[in-house]
C-alpha cells in the first residue's frame, strides 16, 4: 500500500513539474497559430501560418539571428580552447595549488553578467587607446567584444564539462605512446583528443545555447551588431506579435528534433555494441547481422513522425488560406462592438431620463421657505435689520422707508444732527 502512494506521488510531482516546465512553452507554441494579432491561446480565432511569413520578413529579427549565430560560432571556438587548456592544466598542476586554482577558474561563473559586460568594455576601450587606435577599429567592434565578454564565463561551463570526461582518462596510455616515440603533439592529436572528442561536443553545445541567450553581458557589449535576445528585448518594449511566437515555436522544434536524433543515434550505438558482444567468432570474422536501425529505437521512430508531421504543416501552410476565416471573425468582432456600443448608448439614454424624471419631482414640489433670521433675540442680529428694505404692498406698490431713527435709549446724546445747528 505505501509502495503504491509512493509510486502515485512521484508520478504526480513529475506531472506537475513537466506541466510548470514546458507549459510556457506548449502555450507560446500554440499562440504561433492563432490569427489574433496579439499572442493569446484563448480565444481562438483561426488557424493561420501567417505570423511564420512575418517572421521571414522582419530584417532586424533575421539581421538578430545572423550575428547571434556568427557570435555564438566565436565563442564556441575560444570557449572550448580555453575550457580544454584549463582542464589539461588543472590536471597537471602540482596537487596544493588545485584548489586555488580551480576556485580562479569557475571565479567568473559567481560574477553577474552585468559586471563582466561591463568591466569587458571598458578593459578593451583602454587598450584600444593606449594602441592609439580609432573607434572604429577591431577592438571596438561589437562582435569582437561580445565573444571575449560572453567567453570569460562560458569557458568556465567548458572547463568543468571537459574535467569530468578528463578524470576518467587513464595517462599511461600518453605515457605510452610517448615511449613508443611519439611527441607530444602526436600523443595529444591520436590518443588524448579522440577520447575528448564527446566531452568536446557537448561544451561546444552547451557555450553555443548560452551564448544563443546570453542577454546581460551582451547588453554592454554588441555595440552595431544586436543579437537575437536584444532584438526581442527592444520589440517587448513597443508591444509584440505572434510573430515573436512562431519563432519560439521553431526553435524549440530544431531543439526536440536535434535532442531526438542524437538519443536515436546514442541508441543505435548501444544495439550495435550489444549485437558484436554477443556474435560469435565466425560472426565477427565476417559480417556481423546488425539490427534494423528502427528495431527497438523508438527515438528514431520519433524522428521519422517528426519529419513526416514538419513536412505535412509545411504543406498545409502552403495550401491553406484563412481569409475567409478571419473576415468572418472581424465581422463578428464588428457585431459585437456595435452591439456594445448600442448597449451603452441604451444606458446613457435610461440615465439621462432617470435624472430628468428626479428634476421634474424636485421642480413640482414646494419651493423651500426663506430661512428665518428670528433667534429669540428680536431681531437683532437679523441682516434686515442693518439697512433699510422696500416692502411691496399687495397691489405690488412699494411703501416709503420710514425715517432712520437715532434713539438708542440715551435721550439721543449720541444723534448725529444734534451737533449741528439747526436753521
Amino acid at each position: 500500500m505505501n509502495n503504491s502512494f509512493l509510486r502515485i506521488s512521484i508520478w504526480v510531482y513529475l506531472a506537475i513539474f513537466f506541466l510548470y516546465l514546458l507549459g510556457p512553452l506548449v502555450i507560446m507554441s500554440i499562440t504561433a497559430f492563432n490569427s489574433s494579432g496579439f499572442p493569446r491561446m484563448s480565444p481562438w480565432e483561426c488557424l493561420t501560418f501567417q505570423w511564420f511569413g512575418e517572421l521571414f520578413q522582419d530584417q532586424r529579427i533575421l539581421n538578430g539571428i545572423k550575428n547571434s549565430l556568427i557570435i555564438g560560432l566565436g565563442t564556441v571556438v575560444l570557449s572550448v580552447a580555453m575550457g580544454l587548456a584549463g582542464a589539461l592544466m588543472l590536471t597537471q598542476i602540482w596537487p596544493k595549488l588545485r584548489a586555488t586554482y580551480y576556485t580562479i577558474i569557475i571565479a567568473p561563473i559567481l560574477i553577474p553578467g552585468v559586471v563582466l559586460g561591463i568591466s569587458t568594455l571598458v578593459f578593451w576601450d583602454r587598450i584600444n587607446r593606449m594602441l592609439g587606435l580609432g573607434a572604429d577599429s577591431f577592438l571596438s567592434n561589437g562582435i569582437f567584444l561580445t565573444v571575449i565578454g560572453q567567453s570569460t564565463f562560458i569557458a568556465s561551463y567548458c572547463m568543468l564539462v571537459l574535467v569530468a570526461r578528463l578524470q576518467r582518462y587513464d595517462i599511461a596510455l600518453t605515457e605510452a605512446a610517448l615511449d613508443l616515440g611519439a611527441s607530444h603533439a602526436q600523443a595529444f592529436r591520436k590518443i588524448l583528443l579522440p577520447f575528448m572528442r564527446p566531452a568536446i561536443a557537448s561544451a561546444a553545445v552547451l557555450a553555443f545555447l548560452a551564448s544563443f541567450e546570453n542577454y546581460n553581458t551582451t547588453t554592454f557589449t554588441f555595440g552595431e551588431y544586436p543579437t537575437l535576445t536584444i532584438e526581442l528585448a527592444q520589440k517587448v518594449r513597443y508591444g509584440i506579435t505572434p510573430a515573436i511566437s512562431a519563432l519560439a515555436f521553431i526553435i524549440v522544434a530544431l531543439t526536440v528534433f536535434f535532442a531526438l536524433l542524437n538519443e536515436a543515434k546514442l541508441k543505435r550505438q548501444k544495439l550495435v555494441a550489444a549485437a558484436r558482444k554477443n556474435a560469435t567468432v565466425e560472426e565477427l570474422a565476417g559480417k556481423i547481422k546488425l539490427p534494423s536501425f528502427f528495431a527497438g529505437n523508438a527515438a528514431a521512430v520519433l524522428v521519422v513522425v517528426f519529419a513526416i508531421a514538419t513536412i505535412t504543416v509545411v504543406g498545409t501552410a502552403t495550401a491553406y488560406d484563412p481569409g475567409q476565416c478571419i473576415a468572418d471573425v472581424r465581422e463578428q468582432k464588428q457585431l459585437e462592438a456595435e452591439q456594445r456600443i448600442q448597449q451603452l448608448r441604451e444606458q446613457r439614454e435610461e440615465r439621462r431620463k432617470q435624472r430628468e424624471a428626479e428634476e421634474a419631482e424636485q421642480g413640482g414640489a414646494q419651493s423651500t421657505p426663506k430661512p428665518s433670521n428670528n433667534s429669540g433675540f428680536g431681531n437683532v442680529f437679523a441682516p434686515n435689520s442693518l439697512g433699510g428694505d422696500e416692502s411691496e404692498s399687495d397691489d405690488g406698490s412699494s411703501e416709503a422707508d420710514p425715517a432712520p431713527s437715532n434713539n438708542s435709549g440715551f435721550g439721543n446724546v449720541f444723534d448725529p444732527n444734534s451737533l449741528q445747528n439747526d436753521d
